[in-house]
């Protein structure tokens, strides 16, 4: 199997942002956002992604370009004869799991893109607004028809290859997914009574500050960066040693943030200048802001580049995510990329037709990837690097590139025992929600 890798510094910073990128910084991390206080969440969030996600995504980094091998064979090679390539089976399981939902969910996206463009939503009451999200969710067919094209337009970028296929997408739909938001950003600005809502993104109250708000900011932290599931081993198995990976993660830190803030931007002035709680919950985006578009000037316009941009957001996370599939079908039976997307593409298919079909099945794959696989596969990841690796090794991956960086000790110091720390408390508390046990009123 022929060695690939990104072309460019840019081109592999597009690529992992685009991964970090997904439905949700659009979709989740506004109502979360609205439901936790606004800008103190913010600042909270900040923070932890700081001193916790950052960490485990240049590790991520380190051990794939390290290893030069996709996620299962990096820790195969780093760790051979032992158990830690179980880690990699768990991120290929992960990234497949996730892949049979969250196209399913992308689906709606492109369906509701599709009726803001013919004008089916313009016309709609709030009732019927609600209705057809409901409507949209719960017919299988339909569900089934919009997964299939996205997963065929994701499957047909991945089967190029990764530069010509993931490298030159991702640089095109990163500055087109950044282009859109920012002008539906300044139409919400522009709203009477918007100032309300850029107040409550940029003013912290701390009185609102919960253990419950914190913790979500920590469990958002983690989650945001798309680590934890092996997209980010395998990206960093096709970065060049000549990159500075940290200087790479922290550019694609702070893109994934910053189109975070901007939907919160887009949104909550939205929100405030129709009266609308920000923190409503997921029905936020596909019921909510329709309704608020159609009592918009120029809203029609609105509604399609809103709608358009979620699926390009989810576009680039559902390539990263069918990467890790493909690379590891091709690795175990060696066969071309084509064919072994084509199988890849196949599987997922079957899965996410049963999501389709039973929310039942949609939801434990939902829970069951969010509570087990990426905490789980995120707290072995940080503690391969101490216990297996150690610190010479990943200053010198860290360094390979001919420049020092400043931060090890800081980092390595947090990898060690700050990180496994916060990951357990997250997979803990994530465990027993998951058994309905509270720990937050």
């Amino acid at each position: 199997m022929a060695k690939e890798g990104f072309n460019s510094k840019m081109g592999a910073i597009a690529a992992a942002a685009g991964s970090a990128v997904g439905l949700g910084n659009i979709w989740r991390f506004p109502y979360v956002l609205g439901q936790n206080g606004g800008a103190a969440f913010l600042l909270i969030y900040v923070l932890f992604m700081m001193l916790i996600a950052m960490p485990v995504l240049i590790s991520e980094f380190a051990i794939g370009r390290k290893a030069g091998l996709p996620v299962l064979g990096a820790f195969k090679t780093l760790a051979p004869g032992k158990k830690w390539y179980l880690i990699g089976f768990s991120g290929v399981l992960c990234a497949f799991v996730i892949s049979s939902f969250y196209n399913v969910v992308s689906g709606w996206t492109m369906y509701y893109t599709y009726l803001s463009a013919t004008g089916q939503l313009a016309s709609l009451s709030e009732g019927e607004v609600a209705a057809t999200f409901q409507q949209t969710s719960s017919d299988p067919v339909l569900c089934v028809i919009w997964m299939l094209v996205m997963l065929g337009l994701t499957g047909f970028v991945v089967a190029r290859g990764v530069e010509k296929g993931i490298e030159q997408y991702s640089k095109v739909l990163m500055p087109v997914l950044l282009l859109l938001i920012v002008v539906v950003c300044i139409r919400a600005v522009s709203l009477d009574g918007a100032s309300e809502g850029v107040a409550f993104l940029l003013s912290p109250d701390f009185s609102k500050l919960s253990p419950k708000a914190i913790f979500e900011a920590l469990g958002q932290s983690f989650f945001s960066l798309s680590i934890g599931m092996g997209t980010m081993t395998t990206y960093g198995s096709y970065i060049s040693k000549k990159q500075n990976l940290s200087s790479s993660a922290v550019s694609v830190a702070m893109i994934d943030f910053f189109i975070a803030f901007l939907a919160g931007l887009m949104i909550f002035p939205c929100a405030f200048a129709f009266g609308i709680n920000p923190g409503q919950g997921p029905g936020l985006v596909f019921v909510t802001l329709p309704n608020i578009f159609n009592q918009m000037p120029m809203g029609q316009l609105v509604s399609v580049a809103f709608f358009f941009l979620l699926v390009v957001a989810a576009l680039t996370s559902s390539i990263s995510l069918l990467e890790v599939v493909v690379t590891f079908v091709r690795a175990q039976y060696g066969i071309r990329r084509k064919t072994s997307t084509f199988i890849a593409c196949s599987l997922v298919a079957v899965f996410g037709v049963a999501c389709s079909l039973s929310s039942t099945i949609f939801n434990f794959f939902d829970n069951f990837s969010a509570n087990v696989l990426l905490p789980g596969g995120a707290l072995f990841i940080v503690l391969f690097v101490p216990l297996v690796l150690g610190k010479k090794q990943m200053r010198d991956e860290l360094e390979a590139h001919g420049g020092g960086f400043r931060l090890f000790e800081a980092y390595y110091f947090l990898t060690k025992y700050v990180v496994p720390f916060a990951i357990s408390l997250i997979f803990i508390v994530n465990i027993l929600s998951w058994m309905d046990i509270k720990i937050f009123d």
